[in-house]
């Protein structure tokens, strides 16, 4: 299998963190793609991902798949343990709650304020808009006040144990450090859990 990523972008690290979290790293062949390069334009990897998308992730077979999400959940069927997305119909309906909530309530809409206002994404966002900006980081602010407030009573995201939604989490925060924001440094609960994350190893 060859995994196509770009090393520090939120969603090909959610794929890299989520096989380091089952022991499952070398499982793949690495191949970097440079995002800021627009190396995932040029037409050999419209040839793996067609709508330009990392990570990607084709099989021994040259099926090819896109989405984090799918990749994960196509390496939780082959490499099921440790657990990380549920083990019975309940389980598996809170985590990918969570794991939706964060990903469209906070990293959707933390991505929206970067790519809308930082500098460096003007010639990918054409044109860039203050208005679109201002509105998603008053909502992903907002979403991290809700989930340092579910924190204050949960060890972990979902279910209470470590999932896919802590992981999910945590590349988001990380991700914050674009716009110079570390919501886990600003919020205790969060900053709690965030630390707890950072000991586990998964992000290398």
């Amino acid at each position: 299998m060859k995994l196509y990523h770009s090393p520090m972008a939120p969603n090909p690290d959610r794929v890299v963190f989520f096989l380091r979290a089952k022991g499952k790293l070398d499982a793949v062949e690495l191949q970097e793609v440079s995002i800021m390069q627009q190396d995932h334009k040029k037409p050999e990897y419209r040839d793996v991902s067609p709508f330009s998308q990392v990570p990607a992730l084709v099989l021994d077979d040259g099926t090819k798949l896109t989405e984090s999400r799918a990749i994960c959940t196509y390496f939780e069927g082959i490499f099921p343990e440790p657990n990380l997305m549920g083990n019975d119909p309940k389980e598996k309906a809170l985590i990918e709650m969570w794991d939706r909530r964060i990903e469209l309530m906070f990293f959707i809409q933390f991505a929206g304020w970067f790519r809308n206002a930082h500098p460096m994404m003007a010639p990918l966002e054409v044109p860039q808009s203050a208005e679109a900006a201002a509105k998603s980081e008053k909502a992903a602010r907002k979403m991290a006040e809700r989930l340092n407030e579910h924190l204050a009573n949960n060890e972990f995201v979902a279910a209470g144990r470590f999932s896919i939604a802590d992981i999910t989490l945590f590349i988001t925060c990380g991700f914050c450090r674009v716009m110079k924001w570390a919501p886990h440094k600003e919020l205790p609960h969060l900053g709690r859990w965030y630390d707890a994350m950072s000991q586990r190893g998964f992000a290398g």
